[in-house]
């Protein structure tokens, strides 16, 4: 049999190494906020889920559309976030602007909504327009760095 063995070998005399590391910088540079894309995932889910949850289906037919279509929204963004960054960070604008639809559209859309049913979409509009703006931060830093 053949010796495998690669000791001895260092990556070091390679002939790419330094096109290897600039690479990987780059890479790796863009993901600050990777730990916000599961987050801005679970709250377009469970904007989504919400009039179900809270138990709104029936008085309030509207909004339970609008939920469910602002949920998958910023589900399907904080998809693009993951898969995406450079391309997707641009649309962090408007994951604060669905949060705040999501806030002023209990009282636009909605037809004399309970004190759940406000709470409920104040508080996941809160968070979205929150990580929406953290986001932003996160394209404008990615942005300067190209520069």
């Amino acid at each position: 049999m053949s010796n495998l063995s690669h000791a001895g070998r260092e990556m070091a005399g390679h002939p790419d190494v330094s096109e290897m590391s600039d690479r990987y910088a780059r890479v790796l540079g863009g993901r600050d906020v990777a730990l916000v894309d599961a987050p801005v995932f679970l709250v377009g889910l469970y904007c989504a889920i919400s009039p179900w949850v809270m138990h709104f289906t029936a008085s309030q037919p509207t909004l339970v559309i609008n939920n469910l279509i602002m949920g998958i929204a910023i589900a399907v963004l904080g998809l693009g976030f993951t898969v995406m960054p450079e391309r997707m960070y641009g649309l962090s604008w408007a994951i604060c602007a669905i949060g705040a639809w999501l806030i002023v559209s209990t009282w636009v859309v909605g037809s004399g909504p309970s004190l759940g049913v406000v709470l409920n979409n104040v508080i996941v509009g809160g968070l979205t327009v929150l990580l929406g703006l953290v986001c932003v931060g996160a394209s404008m830093k990615i942005g300067k760095r190209r520069i």
